[in-house]
């Protein structure tokens, strides 16, 4: 393994030291609009701030500005703001308790602590609304289109010439229980183009169908990569949203139409609808949807945008459609403002949604992705530019908030705990109990860092040793 990484290529050196670079960037951003939170809302309340640093461990770089010490640390990996007064069994002269964050109001305390995660959301719902301010559409997931039923088949691929139908529901890979799309297209990917067993549930009864993957090669990180399918990878081309004032709107395309041909071409795929219409921006394009049991002809032109390709900036066409999730798209500055919160709340919902599933086991805890996942991720964005960097500190910044929250100790969420168990029994939790409580909380926190750091080497890591 390591006469592997000794042989890396100059480029994918390159490839590994920008990523690095971006997650330092991405974190960066997140972590000091987090700590600010806090910071702002305990100066709000009259709490002292003895420190507010970016990153753990020994002190990297620092300064004393008026009574608080601000500090780059040495590991990018979280932060933190340290409070005067936050151990309450410390002894305080009279007139230090005004300023010691533990002789606050409970509702002082809630607030600071709280402002954390509060800024996060605050953070992507600026961005969000800024993004639609531009008049560019922002889409939100849904976990309704993520089960494994086959609503696409692409005409040719291997799944089609195995029998597989559409609304076939994929429950098993090999033996292996499949709950979700994205295990599914792994299962696939990892299969090395060796036949797969795949279990299906149609009609109410089980089948199993043996397959081999199809192979074929992409451009990947400067290199070439050969990546494997069945030929259900893709979404059906049936409507789920039409933007409000859009040219599909203004086409007469509604929600639920499903488009079997453009230009005399049959359409089996979101992507073979989504190609040709990318490939004429401003250009009349007929079309055919079925809609129930009738087929209605249509003329579209799509709209031009700009896109960036490849680092390249290039003019692409879209008529204002999405397959999944909700499509929103502000016509004003002021409706962004509105939609902004809509999309910070659709995120939040959908991240949620995600940890519950993970916790009751519906999702697979592979999906638990850890730093090295984030530098990996941030690396794909920053080099796709600026705008794709952007709208992933916002996802990021979501999903910051949202982990926050919940009810762990040492996270913000175990200490609102805390602050909701005394306000319900009318007086603090005991320090004994805290303290066992909080290592409970580390454990936890602990366990589910190395969990997902053993996701990040086998997702991240071991494919660069055998690249």
């Amino acid at each position: 393994m390591f006469l592997n990484a000794m042989a890396w290529s100059p480029d994918l050196i390159w490839t590994v030291i920008q990523k690095g670079f971006w997650f330092i960037v991405v974190l960066g951003i997140l972590v000091s609009f987090h700590e600010l939170g806090h910071l702002l809302a305990a100066r709000w309340v009259g709490v002292k701030v003895l420190k507010y640093s970016i990153g753990f461990g020994s002190k990297l770089l620092g300064r004393q500005i008026g009574e608080t010490e601000y500090l780059v640390s040495t590991i990018p990996l979280g932060g933190y703001v340290k409070l005067f007064g936050e151990d309450a069994t410390e002894a305080l002269a009279p007139e230090e308790q005004r300023r010691a964050f533990s002789h606050q109001s409970l509702l002082a305390k809630t607030l600071i602590v709280s402002a954390g995660p509060g800024f996060n959301f605050i953070l992507a719902y600026i961005i969000f609304a800024g993004w639609l301010a531009t008049g560019a559409p922002l889409m939100v997931p849904t976990f309704e289109n993520l089960t494994p039923v086959v609503d696409a088949i692409r005409p040719g691929s291997p799944a089609a010439a195995a029998g597989i139908n559409l609304g076939d529901l994929i429950v098993q890979v090999n033996d292996k229980d499949i709950l979700v799309r994205p295990e599914l297209f792994e299962a696939v990917m990892k299969s090395n183009g060796q036949p797969l067993a795949l279990r299906i549930r149609r009609d109410g009864q089980l089948k199993t169908i043996v397959l081999t993957p199809g192979a074929k090669t992409i451009r990947e990180d400067g290199k070439d990569v050969t990546v494997y399918y069945l030929g259900i990878e893709d979404a059906s081309p049936v409507i789920a949203v039409v933007e409000s004032g859009s040219p599909a709107m203004a086409a007469g395309i509604k929600e639920g139409d499903r488009v079997v041909m453009i230009e005399n071409q049959d359409i089996h795929l979101w992507s073979d609808m989504t190609t040709i219409i990318k490939q004429h921006p401003e250009r009349p394009l007929h079309l055919q949807v079925k809609r129930g049991s009738q087929r209605v002809s249509l003329t579209v032109t799509p709209r031009s945008e700009k896109a960036t390709v490849d680092g390249k900036e290039v003019t692409i066409g879209k008529i204002g459609v999405g397959h999944d999730g909700t499509l929103l798209h502000a016509s004003n500055p002021l409706m962004a403002v509105l939609y902004g919160v809509k999309a910070t709340w659709g995120w939040t919902e959908f991240i949620a949604i995600g940890v519950y599933k993970i916790v009751t086991g519906e999702i697979s805890r592979k999906n638990i992705g850890g730093p090295l996942t984030i530098a990996s991720k941030s690396g794909e964005v920053g080099a796709e530019g600026a705008s794709s960097l952007v709208f992933f500190i916002a996802i990021l910044s979501v999903n910051l908030g949202a982990l926050n929250l919940l009810p762990i100790p040492i996270l913000d969420g175990g200490h609102l705990l805390f602050f909701l168990i005394e306000a319900v029994t009318r007086k603090p939790i005991g320090e004994r109990q805290r303290e066992i409580a909080q290592q409970i909380g580390l454990l936890l926190l602990l366990f589910i860092m190395v969990f997902a750091l053993w996701n990040d080497i086998e997702r991240v890591i071991l494919p660069l040793f055998h690249s």
